[in-house]
């Protein structure tokens, strides 16, 4: 199993290596996001880390701010346009979270980072997923993404937990880039992007 250690050294070398390629790649989204949807160009949400730790999480906005007259936010699938759509199924509106991976906050590969709220929902096998640093990428983001069930999720979040490895993460890291090119799994039946989770009860 590899430890966190040295998780977090190949994560920085690779983070710092492949900077040439990223950081102009990051700078010509910056102005696209700019023009198609206007300011804040980032989108910086809190969300909890390892050992359930709150950090600022910081991705491309693909959605407008488009409220009711109540001032309420839209849904998703309204705010979200066909310029945000294709920024989330390439995965391009994650780049930004190369900066959380150089801050030590996540890892390359890891339980994705959800929302705050979910965290007195999980039940005891569940929040164990917090027991390495989220990643952008995943066991469960290779295996289906957004098409699968939460508990599908959470599963594969645990397996990976318990299996982790440099050769896991390299075979993780390959095969989203085929997850990215092939545009599989991007939105569950029926959503434009995954439910809330809310289950009635924690699953024991």
């Amino acid at each position: 199993m590899l430890s966190l250690g040295l998780k977090r050294a190949f994560d920085l070398v690779a983070v710092i290596f492949t900077a040439p390629l990223w950081l102009p790649l990051l700078a010509l989204l910056a102005v696209l996001v700019r023009v198609k949807l206007g300011s804040p160009v980032l989108f910086r949400q809190k969300r909890p880390g390892q050992g359930g730790r709150i950090f600022n999480l910081v991705k491309f906005r693909s959605m407008t701010d488009e409220r009711d007259n109540a001032g309420e936010l839209l849904p998703d699938a309204t705010r979200l346009t066909p310029f945000g759509r294709w920024l989330r199924a390439s995965s391009l509106d994650e780049l930004p979270e190369l900066v959380n991976v150089l801050r030590g906050e996540m890892s390359l590969v890891g339980p994705r980072p959800l929302l705050v709220q979910y965290l007195p929902r999980y039940s005891a096998e569940q929040r164990r997923r917090h027991a390495v640093p989220p990643g952008l990428t995943g066991w469960a983001q290779i295996n289906g993404r957004n098409a699968l069930s939460w508990e599908e999720k959470f599963t594969l979040d645990v397996w990976y937990v318990d299996h982790r490895g440099l050769w896991l993460d390299l075979r993780i890291l390959f095969r989203t880039v085929w997850q990215v090119v092939s545009r599989q799994g991007i939105s569950a039946p029926g959503d434009a992007t995954m439910p809330e989770f809310n289950p009635i009860q924690p699953i024991k």
